[in-house]
Formats: C-alpha cells, structure tokens, sequence
C-alpha cells in the first residue's frame, strides 16, 4: 500500500516537472522568434527551402529565420531596406530579381556562395557594393540563416524589394 503511494507520489512530481520544464521551454523558444517571422512571412512551423538546383531542401525554423533576420539588420539593412538596394535600385532582393541573377540567386547555397564572394549582376566580375561575408566573420550556420530570410521575405513578405514597400 505505501509503495503504491509513493510511486504515485514520484509519478506526480514527474508530470508536474516536465509540464513545467515543456512550458517553459515554450516559453524560451517562443521568446526567440521575431514577431516578423510570424506576422509578415507567415512562418510558425519549420520551413523548407531549396539548397541547390538539383531540389535539394533544408527545413529552416522560425528560430532561424529569427537569427537570419537579426544578421540582416546587422550586416545588410543600411544598403537592402526592405529588400530594396538603395545603391542600385535596379538590382533589388526582389524573388524575380534574385531569380534574373547570373548565376540565380533564389536558392540558399547560390545566395551564400554571392555572399561569400559578391558579383555583378551578370556575374561578369567582383563587385564591392555589397560587403563580402567570409566564414570566419559569419559561419556556415549563421550564413544560412540569413541566406533563408533573404528567401522567405523574397517569397512572402509584403513589398520586399519592391521601390515602393
């Protein structure tokens, strides 16, 4: 008889531990998630987007796209705000812009192989518009991450790239 208590006993103080743990580790993840991601590029759950041209996807989460979107305002909003390009209008983040690139721009691995070494548009020579990314200022993670929000707001945010957003 007290044996059955005291299993009961530990059972309940486990539930009770792990409803909290889970809640308030909810709690936590919630808290990293930029309100962006939610209300603008409509992305609550993870997200797949293509690597490469041969269909290659990753899953990225809103977490992540968080962490892209804070790397973007860090690194890359005072020339591409709101996926403009203030220097050069006519090359902005746009999807369809991004797409016309030379080489395309619209997948995760092309997107960072720009960011790591900047090209022209027509791809014909390096340019110095835009500030190059080595993998030790920003790691292959954090590039991802950013390379991800780039493409989600590209294909969900409203007015991202367009002149007048």
């Amino acid at each position: 008889m007290l044996d059955k208590f005291l299993a009961r006993c530990v059972f309940l103080v486990l539930v009770i531990f792990f409803v909290f743990y889970d809640s308030s580790s909810l709690i936590a993840h919630a808290a990293n998630i930029d309100p962006y991601i939610g209300r603008y590029l409509h992305v609550t759950e993870p997200i797949a987007l293509e690597m490469d041209a041969q269909g290659n996807t990753r899953l990225f989460s809103p977490v992540e796209l968080s962490v892209g979107k804070k790397l973007f305002e860090a690194n890359c909003i005072n020339c591409h705000v709101g996926g403009a390009t203030l220097p050069d209008p006519q090359v902005s983040l746009a999807l369809t812009t991004l797409q016309g690139a030379n080489p395309p721009r619209d997948r995760i691995n092309a997107l960072i192989e720009f960011m790591r070494q900047p090209m022209t548009y027509d791809g014909s020579q390096e340019t110095y518009w835009c500030r190059q990314l080595t993998p030790n200022f920003l790691p292959q993670q954090q590039i991802e991450s950013l390379a991800a929000f780039v493409l989600a707001a590209a294909k969900k945010a409203p007015g991202w790239g367009q002149e007048d957003f």
